[in-house]
């Protein structure tokens, strides 16, 4: 988990093109609308991100690719937007383990193919070992070696192919590996249902990427606050207790460990004093 690191992005919609590029149209007046592109990056161990890049949500994902930063021994998983060839390449040269989704459009020569079946004679899982070519702006090609991993995922009833460039891992730990991507995933969804990132108080590029940067550091600072507390908080539960006490000079942790001492201690010294007059008496 140290090792492994999610790479994504989530496009979040504006209201101009002409502010951030977006990607598509609208479907109802058939003009474009703006967005920008969080990109990503976080430890799995972590679960916050370590690195991110804004940009408009038509540039690729394969930028922050970035084989450099790596170092050998870590594992990058990833989805299929970020296949290149080249940066494939440079990480199995730097000792750096990749996993991603296979496009169906990929063209490969298969070199070995071996398939494992269950005692019903089911498909298990097919391991095959196939290398790539593509050929260059210079005239020159580059030849790359990768395993596919296709295996059939019973809980969304549909068959799954994985590219890795390791060719020693149990095809077990390479399924796994690509099943932790989905922490990042709901990373994004954390941001999006408890933030307010549909509507921007400012116009500018700057305005907008200033309100994104505070969002992500108050989903940071509730992460850490959050890990502190001996009560089980659900993370929208203590946003929304967040926000309601916020201008309130209180404990965070004496209130969020206990909420209802005080509501007892109140309760207890109304129940014990003596009743008040009534005009009835």
């Amino acid at each position: 988990m140290k090792r492994l690191q999610i790479i994504d992005s989530t496009t979040i919609s504006l209201f101009s093109n002409l502010i951030f590029k977006g990607v598509g149209r609208h479907p109802k007046i058939g003009k474009k609308k703006g967005g920008i592109k969080v990109h990503t990056v976080i430890h799995a161990n972590e679960g916050i991100p370590s690195d991110i890049k804004f940009t408009s949500a038509a540039t690729n994902d394969s930028f922050m690719l970035r084989p450099g930063r790596l170092s050998k021994g870590d594992i990058v998983a990833m989805d299929r937007a970020y296949i290149n060839y080249e940066k494939f390449e440079e990480l199995t040269q730097r000792g750096v383990i990749y996993v991603t989704k296979m496009k169906k459009s990929l063209r490969y020569e298969v070199l070995e193919d071996v398939m494992y079946q269950t005692p019903e004679g089911y498909m298990e899982v097919r391991i095959q070992y196939v290398e790539f070519t593509k050929l260059l702006k210079d005239g020159q090609s580059i030849t790359h070696k990768a395993r596919l991993i296709t295996y059939a995922d019973v809980q969304k009833r549909r068959i799954i192919t994985l590219l890795t460039n390791d060719m020693e891992f149990d095809p077990t730990e390479i399924i796994a590996i690509y099943r932790q991507r989905w922490e990042i995933e709901l990373l994004f969804k954390q941001l999006k249902q408890n933030f307010p990132l549909k509507y921007f108080y400012g116009e500018s590029a700057n305005a907008i990427k200033i309100q994104i940067w505070v969002t992500l550091i108050a989903n940071l600072l509730l992460m850490v606050m959050k890990s502190g507390l001996t009560r089980s908080w659900s993370f929208s539960g203590l946003a929304t207790m967040v926000r309601i006490a916020l201008m309130y000079y209180v404990n965070f942790y004496s209130l969020f460990n206990s909420p209802e001492k005080d509501w007892e201690m109140v309760w207890k010294s109304v129940a014990e004093s003596p009743p008040d007059p009534s005009l009835f008496d």
